[in-house]
C-alpha cells in the first residue's frame, strides 16, 4: 500500500516539474507587478513617459522607470528621446514586444469572461 502511495506522489511531482523554460521566463518577466499593464499600454503605439504614468493608476514614477528599464533590457521596449525643446522621452514596443499583442488580448478576454464576472469560473 505504501509503495502505491509513493508512486502516486512521484507521478504528481513529475507532472508539476514539466513547466517549460519559456513559461518560466515569460512569467518571470511579465508576472512582475505592473509589467503586463505597461506592455498593454504600449500596444497602440509610442507613449511619452508622463502620459504612460497617468494611464496606469497607482504606479509610481520610480516603479514605472524600473519596469521600463527591465523591459528594455529584455528587448521588448525601446526608449526614444525627443530633444525638443522641451526634452521628452517616449517608449514604444519593439517587434518582439508587439508580438505579445495576441497573447495579451486573449488573456484580457479570458479575464473578462472568467474573472470579472464575479463567479471565478468560465
Amino acid at each position: 500500500m505504501a509503495e502505491k502511495a509513493d508512486r502516486s506522489k512521484h507521478r504528481d511531482t513529475e507532472a508539476c516539474s514539466r513547466v517549460s523554460d519559456g513559461i518560466t521566463q515569460v512569467f518571470g518577466l511579465l508576472g512582475k507587478r505592473w509589467t503586463g499593464v505597461i506592455v498593454a499600454s504600449l500596444m497602440e503605439g509610442p507613449v511619452h513617459f508622463a502620459d504612460l504614468r497617468r494611464s496606469i493608476n497607482g504606479i509610481s514614477e520610480r516603479m514605472l522607470s524600473d519596469r521600463l528599464v527591465e523591459l528594455g533590457a529584455a528587448g521588448l521596449v525601446l526608449r526614444e528621446v525627443d530633444e525638443g525643446p522641451p526634452l521628452r522621452v517616449a517608449y514604444r514596443l519593439t517587434e518582439s514586444g508587439a508580438a505579445l499583442k495576441p497573447a495579451l488580448t486573449e488573456l484580457g478576454q479570458w479575464a473578462e469572461k472568467c474573472l470579472l464576472k464575479g463567479s471565478g469560473s468560465c
